[in-house]
């Protein structure tokens, strides 16, 4: 089963609404990722979140009462190895998609010769090889 996503509903006042616009327009994301980054915030650190003016957060010196790093926004470092395997495998589908449309176009072709010559045999091997799609592996 797929991990679905779940709709939250809940009421806020005008004032408090208009800021968490303002938020998402400083950060120029949506209103609702405003509140989907919120949600992972919780659930990533067990419910132990805490909000911060950023005034203290320069005061601490960009560190919090543990020594972990207070900086805003919160940055996270990705080793170089995932970014490439994550371009790799981008390119890997789009290869394949592009592969998929090709064979698809080719499945077209055939049902329309298939259409076009109802009451007659088609072969496979009469088919012209130039008319199919790329090698296949």
């Amino acid at each position: 089963m797929g991990n679905k996503n779940k709709t939250i509903s809940f009421r806020v006042n005008e004032d408090a609404f208009e800021a968490l616009q303002d938020i998402a327009e400083e950060r120029d994301i949506s209103l609702s990722a405003v509140f989907r980054d919120y949600v992972d915030q919780l659930v990533e650190h067990d419910g132990q979140v805490a909000v911060v003016p950023e005034a203290d957060l320069e005061a601490a010196g960009g560190e919090g009462e543990r020594g972990e790093d207070l900086t805003f926004p919160p940055t996270i470092e990705v080793p170089k190895s995932f970014i490439r395997e994550h371009e790799r495998l981008e390119l890997e589908a789009d290869h394949l998609r592009e592969q998929l449309d090709e064979y698809k176009a080719y499945v077209n072709d055939l049902q329309d010769r298939l259409e076009d010559e109802e009451n007659e045999v088609l072969l496979l091997d009469d088919l012209d090889e130039a008319d199919g799609p790329s090698q296949l592996r």
